[in-house]
């Protein structure tokens, strides 16, 4: 059964569809992992997360910070931004069932044959697996609970930059979104650097990208993640970015996974968006 894990679609439906006739994808034999931002910035956002949910068990997608945002700002217009291209998924008649579906996503994904990780942004370089499990749990159990407003409401911000297993309440839980979510860079001693998206080195070189963090607790575990599409080429045998920037015109990306070898395919995209 083939796996293949696909980086951030961002809305770019035609070019998903591409990648997939590419990869001769058949729902019947093969699966797909989605490293999140399904949505935003591309021009068929809806079209996306249709697609994808009807591919049911066939498909994994973990949550990026623009589903988040998604589920935020349909609960709360003052959250919609101008730049978002997210409109026609507010007004489409299938809108409350697409939002309780993507409220339903996991924050992290671990097959243990395969011996793969699937995040969006990263791991806390303070997570081994069994953290890092728990703290998915622990917000995926809020998205999914009757409180999760009180949550969206209280999801934006930086800080708390550290973890901590004393981190309690909101705090905690805001950690736990920006690893998961936001998360590119750190410091060397693992806090997170939140306000930094260019290339590593490009601005300070004090900070580096979460998984050169020395003493990082989760080296060991084969990582697949998106949200870095100005990482560049990563030489890493663990560590496997897939956002190679297809909503600024760059290349939609997959990984064919097994347990002895992996393989990328790349299909270049039409430009959505100028880079910032």
């Amino acid at each position: 059964m083939p796996v293949y894990a696909i980086g951030d679609v961002q809305g770019c439906y035609d070019e998903l569809r591409r990648l997939l006739d590419r990869l001769d994808f058949d729902p019947a034999r093969d699966r797909l992992w989605f490293t999140g931002d399904l949505v935003n910035r591309g021009p068929r956002s809806l079209k996306v997360l249709r697609f994808v949910r009807k591919l049911g068990d066939k498909a994994v997608t973990v949550l990026g910070n623009h589903d988040l945002h998604l589920i935020a700002a349909a609960e709360f217009p003052i959250r919609r931004r101008s730049k978002d291209t997210l409109s026609k998924i507010y007004g489409a008649k299938d809108h409350e069932e697409l939002m309780h579906w993507l409220r339903h996503r996991p924050m992290m994904h671990y097959d243990g044959d395969l011996d793969f990780v699937l995040v969006h942004a990263g791991l806390s370089p303070q997570w081994d697996l069994k953290t890092a499990l728990a703290a998915a749990a622990e917000l995926e159990h809020m998205l999914r609970s009757d409180r999760y407003r009180n949550f969206l409401k209280r999801m934006y911000g930086n800080q708390p930059n550290r973890w901590s297993r004393k981190l309690s309440g909101w705090n905690r839980l805001r950690y736990i979104t920006n690893c998961f979510t936001r998360m590119r860079y750190c410091d060397r001693h693992g806090r997170l650097e939140l306000s930094r998206s260019g290339k590593p080195g490009h601005r300070d070189k004090k900070y580096l990208p979460w998984f050169r963090v020395p003493e990082r607790e989760n080296k060991d575990l084969r990582i697949i993640f998106g949200h870095g599409s100005t990482l560049g080429p990563v030489k890493d045998r663990n560590i496997f970015p897939l956002d190679t920037g297809c909503v600024w015109g760059g290349s939609l990306t997959a990984l064919r996974i097994d347990k002895n070898r992996v393989e990328r395919i790349k299909n270049r995209c039409k430009q959505a968006q100028k880079p910032r």
